[in-house]
């Protein structure tokens, strides 16, 4: 029962990395904090799709459903619902790189986006202060 509950946590912890990676650049544009953890979670993702290399935790997920001694994919919530969301059918090498290419989109334009939103919050504040000294000086030469 310990191995087959260890292989559900990781296969929840597998979801919620790719959750992460699909919808973390929203966490960017609220937080820009999280930029620091995403950039690496979306570089990894990337690099997997491109490359068709295998996620670490599918193989140890492998292993603890043998030390359950589980066969397969069969009975309960987390494999009946997540697994085909983690692994669809049909996945191709062409759609691993389609798929690849649409993290690395999806999270440049909300990288762009939070940038704007950064930079014109900054612009607010800057004239919440009022001019500056080198603002006044420009405006008095011209």
């Amino acid at each position: 029962m310990t191995w087959r509950f260890l292989a559900d946590l990781t296969v929840a912890a597998h979801l919620a990395f790719i959750l992460f990676v699909v919808l973390g650049g929203l966490l960017v544009l609220r937080h820009p904090r999280w930029l620091w953890l995403h950039v690496p979670a979306v570089a990894w993702v990337a690099w997997l799709e491109l490359t068709g290399a295998i996620c670490p935790l599918t193989p140890l997920e492998n292993a603890l459903r043998a030390r359950a001694g589980d066969a397969g994919y069969a009975g309960g919530f987390i494999e009946h619902y997540l697994i085909p969301i983690i692994y669809p059918a049909g996945l191709t090498p062409a759609v691993q790189t389609a798929l690849g290419l649409a993290v690395i989109g999806a999270t440049l334009a909300m990288y762009a986006l939070a940038a704007r939103r950064h930079r014109d919050r900054r612009v607010r504040r800057g004239m919440a202060a009022g001019p500056t000294v080198t603002s006044l000086a420009w405006q008095e030469r011209h």
